[in-house]
């Protein structure tokens, strides 16, 4: 199972200047992949920002979007906008997908909280166009330089459709952030569904789970007022979950690797450059 480690870019007032930095300090300590959080209603930095300045700092590590809330955007700038982070980085980045879940992260008109799923789905079909180099409808020019590549996707969320999606249409599926023993019955749905669908072998499984190796109480407040917005009972259980001290973080590791994971990416929970180097000494 490869380890990965998230930007801390939607911890509550990040410090913007610690993206690079801690993209780099993981590239240096062995993660296999930095991965970025989409939220639009929080005082964070803006995930393709956040995966763009890693691009840029990085050469090697993997990058994916964990999970970029597609319906928030109109499909042709967001196509646009992740085949240049995958350009600038050298053809890195997966495009993990999913379709949110809060009404105040639906910021552009025409870009709604309903009907999600069925826009979702054409917006796909629009990347796609996209990244060809077709021309952009009533334009006689593509949006992409010539040779951009079709960038990979996983797609989350718990419903059969997104289940679906991933088995039709996505390289595997990437499941929520919640203790090991909650997820293998969506891990085991995303394989039956891949089955199904007549795909080989079988799909690309990534696992969130957040981390706290310092202040442990300031961490846990912040998993707290991420998730606030579900209520506190919510909230409460999301804080609780985290992984606090090497030694929970090692059993986290462990246990998703029982459930067969192909990779987990440890979620931040403060914006500390020293967590980073704490996490590989704990877990690579």
């Amino acid at each position: 199972m490869k380890i990965g480690i998230g930007l801390p870019n939607q911890v509550r007032d990040v410090r913007p200047g610690t993206v690079p930095v801690w993209a780099r300090t993981a590239e240096e300590a062995g993660f296999s992949s930095l991965a970025s959080l989409g939220r639009i209603a929080y005082p964070g930095v803006m995930d393709t920002v956040a995966l763009a300045a890693a691009a840029g700092a990085t050469r090697e590590i993997a990058l994916i979007s964990t999970l970029l809330l597609a319906p928030v955007w109109p499909a042709v700038l967001l196509a646009k906008e992740v085949a240049g982070i995958d350009a600038v980085s050298g053809g890195r980045l997966t495009l993990g997908l999913g379709l949110g879940g809060r009404a105040d992260d639906f910021v552009v008109e025409g870009c709604g909280p309903r009907g999600t799923g069925k826009r979702l789905d054409q917006d796909i079909e629009t990347y796609r166009a996209v990244w060809r180099g077709e021309a952009l409808p009533g334009c006689e020019n593509p949006a992409v330089p010539a040779g951009t590549r079709e960038v990979p996707m996983l797609f989350g969320g718990t419903a059969q459709a997104s289940f679906d999606r991933a088995a039709r249409k996505g390289r595997g599926y990437i499941g929520p952030s919640a203790p090991p023993a909650a997820l293998g019955p969506a891990f085991e749905r995303a394989r039956t569904a891949w089955t199904a669908a007549g795909r080989e072998g079988t799909p690309y499984l990534v696992a969130l789970a957040y981390f706290v190796l310092g202040d442990e109480d300031r961490g846990r407040a912040n998993v707290y007022d991420y998730y606030r917005p579900a209520g506190p009972e919510g909230a409460r259980a999301r804080a609780a979950e985290t992984s606090g001290g090497a030694a929970a973080v090692r059993a986290t590791a462990r246990a998703f690797e029982e459930l067969g994971v192909d990779e987990l990416v440890f979620n931040p929970t403060v914006d500390d450059r020293d967590e980073v180097v704490r996490l590989a000494d704990a877990v690579l």
